[in-house]
């Protein structure tokens, strides 16, 4: 049968994992490399780890990544394929990486109480629930890639992460036959 990979010769799809801080990013990506065996990249560790950042916002409590090295970091593992890329942001990653973008989505409730224990207050917890809300993810996502491999999926409980994992490692044991 003839593989489908969207052009790009890869053997293994790259899936972007993305959403509002909370909603359950880090969790559903290891869990889905871990059932895949594709390898997760957390980009937020990633900038840590390699200094991929222009210094700490103080409002924000946060690194400022720099886009242009997270870029350079990741180019030849995302040509080779097999990754699932898991970030809170997505428009500046190149469209020709990524065979699905996964936009997860958090009821607000939950997603406060998930944000409270991890000590977000102030504007950082305004300005994600707002986020959240106004469904700024996955506008962005729907602005960035091509609206067919863009997917909303609902992230507020243990099932929900367990039956995403579940579809979406169907979608990666499928992706060499799909058309």
């Amino acid at each position: 049968m003839a593989q489908s990979n969207g052009g790009s010769g890869r053997k293994k799809p790259n899936l972007l994992i993305t959403g509002t801080p909370g909603t359950g990013k880090t969790t559903t990506a290891s869990a889905l490399a871990e059932a895949t065996q594709l390898r997760h990249i957390n980009v937020g560790d990633l900038v840590k780890e390699k200094n991929l950042h222009d210094g700490w916002d103080e409002q924000l409590q946060c690194h400022i990544i720099n886009e242009d090295l997270v870029c350079d970091e990741l180019e030849d593992m995302m040509e080779e394929g097999g990754n699932i890329v898991d970030y809170h942001g997505c428009d500046f990653f190149p469209e020709r990486w990524f065979n699905k973008v996964v936009v997860l989505q958090t009821e607000n409730s939950v997603l406060y109480d998930r944000l409270t224990r991890r000590g977000y207050t102030g504007s950082k917890l305004s300005n994600n629930i707002e986020c959240e809300i106004f469904q700024v993810l996955l506008e962005e996502a729907k602005e960035s890639y091509r609206e067919e491999i863009v997917v909303a999926l609902r992230s507020d409980t243990i099932d929900d992460i367990n039956n995403n994992v579940s579809t979406l490692s169907d979608w990666v044991r499928n992706w060499n036959t799909l058309s």
